[in-house]
């Protein structure tokens, strides 16, 4: 594990056509590495993500992505991503092969790449139009005769988080809303967490999420690095955004012009966060 600016981290660690899941659910969306990952122009990735969220809509309107996992697609509480519905309607800018699933079979597929199998396995459920995306994996248990559904397991090349805290020795404090951020970091071969602070001693209350420094490649400290969704503790998630984002993203040249300004002629995410308005 190494302490290092965040853009060497994703200058380092990821690569044109990785596979790279960015996770926080809810909270702690790591925006500052998806808008570093633009600036540095990664090109073909698979992104994998339980709910995309904006920082997906803008990775995959900035021509990033060549393929997409996830479970839910959407402006939380707004509507449709329209950079992913574009890609995948139109092939803007670039065409985008998708693989959706539900919440329970990705956390599922998360857990199996985590403990080493080649699937996770799940209570079948009545057909739904998700198995025309993928195909129904069906399978009998030898125990009990139940029948089963399979989901490939996922092992991102990387898996980015936000987070907290980290400390000196380089573990990583998670408090709130876990979603599956320790499955996808179990589950891949290099894990890059941005932080609010570095501090000398973790202090982990009840129901807190640590991940060991020996899981860690490395850590980058970005503060209001998840903006604008929330981290628990530390700031609100910016709602105002999300409803702006729905018109700012709707027209290709509106959503460009507006990347440029705010991210890419941005040197980083602290001048991304002082062109919004926003302290950090």
């Amino acid at each position: 594990m190494g302490v290092m600016p965040l853009q060497e981290a994703i200058a380092r660690h990821v690569r044109d056509g990785h596979s790279v899941a960015l996770e926080g659910f809810t909270h702690l969306i790591p925006f500052a590495a998806g808008h570093e990952i633009i600036r540095q122009g990664r090109r073909n990735l698979h992104l994998i993500r339980m709910t995309p969220d904006l920082i997906y809509d803008q990775m995959i309107g900035m021509g990033c992505a060549a393929q997409l996992t996830f479970s839910w697609g959407g402006n939380p509480g707004v509507g449709s991503l329209h950079r992913l519905r574009e890609a995948i309607e139109h092939g803007w800018p670039a065409p985008l092969q998708i693989h959706e699933h539900t919440h329970a079979e990705l956390g599922a597929a998360y857990a199996a790449g985590a403990a080493g199998l080649p699937c996770g396995l799940l209570h079948h459920y009545a057909p739904t139009d998700l198995d025309l995306a993928g195909g129904p994996h069906t399978l009998v248990c030898p125990f009990t005769g139940q029948r089963l559904r399979a989901v490939r397991a996922v092992n991102p090349a990387v898996t980015i988080l936000h987070a907290q805290l980290a400390d000196e020795q380089g573990n990583v404090l998670i408090r709130g809303i876990v979603g599956a951020a320790r499955e996808a970091a179990l589950a891949a071969r290099c894990v890059l967490v941005t932080v609010e602070a570095l501090v000398p001693r973790l202090d982990a209350a009840p129901n807190a999420l640590v991940l060991p420094h020996w899981l860690i490649s490395a850590v980058s400290v970005a503060r209001g690095g998840a903006h604008p969704s929330y981290a628990a503790g530390c700031y609100e998630r910016d709602n105002r955004f999300y409803l702006q984002w729905d018109e700012i993203s709707r027209d290709r040249e509106h959503f460009a012009s507006w990347m440029r300004e705010h991210v890419v002629d941005c040197p980083d995410h602290s001048a991304t966060l002082r062109r919004l308005g926003v302290s950090a």
